[in-house]
């Protein structure tokens, strides 16, 4: 099982603005298209590492459709978890919750959705989100 973010160094990312950086960096890789219209051409988003369509103004995060969208924890702490989880995948969600400080059930339904893109791609890939296209 190839996990790449198992050697990620993750005291670089302490902050959300480094965690968003490299997201938005991963994310946009190949350059922007937007997924209402199509186009290819965007402007600077509200939010730090957004970006917003120039046609029809929508505007995308940058973990929109990755695996930390509308993950309710830090980004840094969620980085801290996903390197826990990869360098010991049966790590119990309690063992994540007593080490992090934070609810048991949130620890629990992101080390599953890590594991589910485990067991979907072989890896964890951050752009994983679940959805089918």
């Amino acid at each position: 099982m190839k996990i790449p973010f198992a050697k990620l160094e993750i005291k670089s990312l302490v902050t959300e603005e480094a965690c968003l950086a490299l997201i938005a960096d991963q994310k946009w890789a190949g350059g922007f298209t937007c997924r209402h219209c199509g186009n290819t051409n965007y402007c600077k988003g509200k939010t730090p590492y957004a970006r917003r369509c120039t046609r029809c103004k929508h505007e995308e995060s940058a973990t929109a459709h990755t695996i930390f969208h509308r993950c309710r924890i830090h980004l840094p702490e969620a980085f801290r978890i996903m390197h826990m989880v990869c360098n010991e995948p049966a790590i119990s969600s309690y063992e994540l919750a007593r080490k992090m400080t934070i609810r048991q059930m949130t620890c629990w339904k992101l080390k599953n959705k890590l594991m589910e893109c485990v067991s979907e791609k072989g890896e964890i890939d951050i752009l994983y989100s679940g959805e089918t296209e």
